[in-house]
């Protein structure tokens, strides 16, 4: 098959890139890249303070080959060092990926990876860039679901969303870390997308975090970036990450994962857990605090977060800084997107330990998604909502079914299609009071 230039830099035939990206991680892992600490790359080292640079600069940036699970593939890839802001609006430096296509339209997606991790070195551009680590498999399992958007000539656009320091859950920063790489990258001539450029956000679970919050930021936080946008497609939506937390209480499955989740929001937000945490939370905490879900799954299955605190705080509003951290992460809280919006949702959680009357797919809950839909409805957002009768991970194969298509017909300005009209109520999506 002949190979396709891109941007004069990147020869690749479509045949060795699926193969590449889509299989290539079958492999045995290779040497680590350095670490956040010893690596420069992740490092800002310029004169002006970081906070007197524009949302968006590019600090710094790179080539690097594709690496599938620390197995490098013929794809190159281009990495950017921006400068953003975490959850406490403080200036930092994060890093992007660019993953160009070998049949460039000039269009890109912005995929939301679902890495879900507490360790920095689990983010995407570590993975890409040849780090090995057990929550690095996750980003690389996805893999998948990118070689066909790049055979369809859709360069892909990967944040590490989570930000510098892992702040797992912090919705808020999810959403800045996402919309400051497109920044990045739209002004960067190496990444070969400008101006002219139309972006789909895209992700899944974990990565609907910075696909939603994204797309409800936009328009107030990067007006610029919500000029380019031409839909947003989520599953399994963390619409209020605190009813989550109860939802999933002593799942099988999701409870390990809920706990870490409340580890990354409260120190993205410089609270600290630990002096409400007993003896069993403690060690709990000492093991999953650095680790990725892969890790806090299997370690806390079953886990009612009740025993993991001091007695007079297993009703969490009773933690001090509780309802005030359950707010800043309430989707529900903040704006709407001027964007279309596809939105698939799971409703049956006992497939995966999740014993609730309530539907849901496991750990996020149906009526919080309705409600959120719901409000962008009222907004005026087109919604194309749909649930299905599948647990968390089962929902991701009707919404990339369904998803793709609905993005690409985005990019086509084919009229939105909207079933507001036919979403049932949800749950209230109102603010945690705290006792």
């Amino acid at each position: 098959m002949k190979a396709v230039q891109v941007n004069s830099k990147i020869r690749v035939s479509a045949a060795v890139l699926a193969v590449a990206v889509a299989s290539a991680f079958a492999g045995s892992p290779t040497t680590a890249v350095a670490g956040p600490v010893s690596d420069p790359f992740y490092t800002y080292t310029g004169t002006a303070p970081l906070e007197s640079i524009p949302l968006g600069t590019v600090l710094n940036s790179r080539t690097v080959l594709y690496h599938a699970e620390g197995i490098a593939t013929p794809v190159t890839a281009q990495q950017y060092l921006y400068r953003t802001n975490n959850a406490r609006m403080d200036a930092v430096a994060n890093a992007t990926t660019v993953i160009q296509s070998p049949a460039g339209n000039g269009n890109a997606i912005s995929y939301q990876s679902a890495y879900d991790s507490l360790n920095p070195l689990d983010a995407p551009s570590h993975v890409i860039a040849g780090n090995v680590s057990l929550g690095g498999i996750i980003y690389s399992g996805e893999t998948l679901l990118l070689a066909p958007i790049l055979l369809a000539g859709y360069d892909i656009i990967v944040p590490d969303t989570e930000g510098p320091t892992a702040d797992l859950a912090a919705g808020p920063e999810y959403g800045m870390t996402t919309l400051d790489s497109l920044r990045a990258v739209l002004n960067s001539p190496s990444s070969g997308l400008n101006s002219a450029t139309k972006v789909a956000l895209m992700g899944c679970s974990g990565g609907a975090f910075g696909t939603d919050w994204a797309a409800q930021l936009a328009p107030t936080y990067a007006p610029d970036v919500n000029a380019h946008l031409v839909g947003a497609a989520m599953c399994d939506v963390f619409a209020n990450p605190a009813h989550s937390l109860e939802y999933a209480n002593g799942s099988l499955f999701w409870s390990g994962a809920t706990f870490s989740a409340l580890i990354g929001a409260s120190r993205a937000y410089g609270y600290d857990i630990t002096p409400y945490l007993n003896v069993v939370g403690l060690a709990a905490y000492a093991a999953v605090k650095d680790q990725s879900i892969a890790v806090s799954i299997p370690l806390l299955a079953g886990t009612r977060h009740q025993t993991l605190f001091k007695w007079q705080y297993a009703d969490l509003k009773n933690v001090p800084f509780y309802a005030d951290l359950a707010n800043k992460i309430n989707a529900g809280l903040a704006g709407a997107p001027t964007i279309p919006v596809f939105i698939s949702q799971g409703t049956i959680g006992a497939t995966m330990g999740t014993f609730s009357s309530e539907p849901g797919d496991g750990v996020t809950i149906a009526g919080d998604t309705r409600t959120l839909a719901r409000q962008f409805c009222a907004s005026g957002t087109a919604v194309q909502y749909s649930e299905f009768p599948l647990d968390h991970v089962g929902t991701a194969a009707p919404w990339l079914l369904g998803g793709l298509p609905w993005i690409y017909d985005r990019f086509a300005e084919n009229p939105a299609p909207n079933n507001c009209a036919q979403i049932a109520p949800g749950d209230p999506l109102v603010p945690v009071t705290a006792n």
